[in-house]
């Protein structure tokens, strides 16, 4: 007889600075040799989805984000329809996924968008990928929407927070959903950053109940206590990804053994 390994999905939900806590899941599953055969994101889960399957080093992305200061990025512009223009971000991404398109990825990827005007969810499978990823993290009133088809894209967590059911029409038969849900700390309000990304928190609280619905297993790194714009606690973000994976780790090794599929050879 022959072991047939079963399909593995990867899917990595929004929250902002929280999602670096993705980086920590991925390190554990690449040292531990769980293989990952399909990634679908959403918001920084398509960022951090895509420069894995893109194959940005873990160990460097980690330092990176923990080093930068993601300030630099704001290219701020007249607020027409978001106050960040997003160009400085599109060359980031673009040097980061290496300009590659879906096609040249290393592991399949889908990342979630928001059609702004038809109020769907968008499932992005081809073209750059810095552009897809662009459109994921377009927070509405943040960053300036993108312009991907003749459609206008933002934000992929204002449909699908996360895409559990993305990646299993992908064709995974065992989906890993890594939830970094939402800040439970109290948010001191600064800026009309502030004020956005705070009530992204606030209706996220609202819509959590069924987060995860359709998983196999969802991780949920402890990084309630950050806040959505705490990119300075990169660090400690993927630490608690990396505590959350290796807890998992027994019922992942649990759910590949039940999982396997014996055929005649």
């Amino acid at each position: 007889m022959r072991i047939i390994p079963p399909c593995i999905g990867l899917a990595l939900g929004a929250g902002s600075a929280r999602g670096l806590a993705h980086i920590g899941v991925l390190r554990v599953l690449v040292e531990e040799q769980i293989p990952v055969h399909l990634i679908a994101g959403t918001s920084i889960g398509g960022l951090i989805g895509a420069l894995h399957a893109a194959g940005t080093d873990l160990d460097i992305l980690g330092k990176m984000f923990a080093a930068y200061n993601h300030k630099n990025l704001w290219d701020l512009t007249v607020p027409r329809w978001g106050l960040i223009g997003g160009r400085r971000i599109e060359e980031l991404l673009l040097f980061l996924t290496k300009k590659k398109r879906f096609a040249d990825l290393d592991i399949p990827l889908a990342v979630v968008a928001t059609d702004l005007e038809l109020g769907q969810k968008v499932v992005i499978r081809d073209g750059l990928v810095a552009d897809a990823v662009r459109a994921s993290i377009s927070i509405p009133g943040i960053f300036h929407p993108v312009r991907i088809d003749g459609r206008v894209l933002v934000d992929g967590a204002v449909t699908e927070r996360l895409p559990v059911a993305v990646a299993r029409e992908m064709g995974a038969d065992i989906v890993l959903a890594s939830d970094v849900g939402f800040s439970r700390r109290e948010t001191k309000i600064n800026s009309i950053f502030d004020v956005i990304l705070q009530c992204i928190d606030i209706l996220d609280r609202q819509a959590s109940e069924k987060l995860g619905d359709g998983a196999d297993l969802v991780i949920r790194p402890a990084v309630e206590h950050i806040a959505s714009n705490r990119f300075d606690l990169a660090e400690d973000c993927i630490r608690c990804g990396e505590e959350a994976a290796r807890q998992a780790l027994p019922e992942v090794r649990r759910l590949l053994a039940q999982r396997r599929e014996k055929t005649p050879l």
